[in-house]
């Protein structure tokens, strides 16, 4: 089983809460956001627009994402959309005087990814208002996302956005996509990499290009290069093939 859909996976304890939201458009794109980063579970607390899970602008600002928006929870309070959670986090561009712990969104990824324990809510408030003093106090940390100091006001769904992808990213371990991007073939070992190099050098002489006697950095620097590409065994060999044919000529 991939990890990544394990019970104990992020993408099954995070759990997005949205405060006394004023549009119901608003309600849609972060549905929206939730879902491109594979986070499917969205609470509304006592929204201020009129049946938000079906209202027209919330559908279609959810897209492909309308499983997240009319799987919400609606509740009355804050209390009841944090049951089951034993973490809760504020996001806000406002820093109060007094509030919990002040945590980037990289931050919050690392902690609620990294112990199976961790039963999280991100909690974001109304799009004029904020959240209220009252609930960020109750939190355990206070997110505060980096931006421009003159402009540093996100819309919800922009907020929801970057802290998915930021948890995303913690979850899938290392900042590599959760599931492979395109074709990937068999990784190549050291031995055979090491053969190509051999094959590669004795090509680059016959040619010319480099100068046995007098090798320099050439080939240290060709190591370098290819070392950032990960080589599977068919690129492998395909630049032997290349090196060969080098070597008929």
């Amino acid at each position: 089983m991939n990890p990544l859909n394990s019970d104990t996976s992020l993408f099954h304890r995070l759990r997005f809460v949205l405060v006394e939201t004023s549009r119901a458009g608003n309600i849609g794109s972060v549905a929206r956001a939730m879902k491109t980063m594979g986070f499917g579970e969205l609470v509304l607390v006592a929204p201020r627009c009129a049946d938000p899970l079906n209202d027209p602008e919330a559908v279609a600002f959810a897209s492909g994402a309308l499983d997240v928006l009319q799987g919400a929870r609606i509740v009355a309070s804050l209390g009841e959309a944090l049951e089951g959670c034993n973490f809760a986090a504020a996001v806000s561009a406002r820093l109060r005087e007094f509030s919990p712990p002040v945590w980037t969104p990289r931050a919050f990824a690392g902690h609620a990814a990294g112990q199976d324990d961790v039963r999280a809510a991100l909690i974001l408030g109304n799009e004029r208002a904020g959240l209220p003093n009252d609930i960020v106090e109750k939190c355990n940390v206070l997110i505060n996302i980096p931006a421009n100091p003159a402009y540093s006001s996100l819309n919800l769904s922009q907020a929801a956005q970057v802290m998915a992808y930021e948890c995303r990213m913690a979850a899938s371990g290392d900042g590599l996509p959760a599931t492979p991007v395109g074709f990937q073939g068999d990784a190549a070992s050291l031995a055979q990499i090491e053969g190509m190099y051999a094959h590669l050098e004795e090509a680059l002489v016959s040619i010319g290009f480099l100068n046995a006697d007098n090798p320099k950095k050439l080939m240290p620097r060709l190591k370098r290069l290819f070392a950032r590409t990960r080589l599977e065994t068919e690129e492998v060999n395909i630049l032997r093939g290349i090196a060969r044919q080098i070597l008929k000529r």
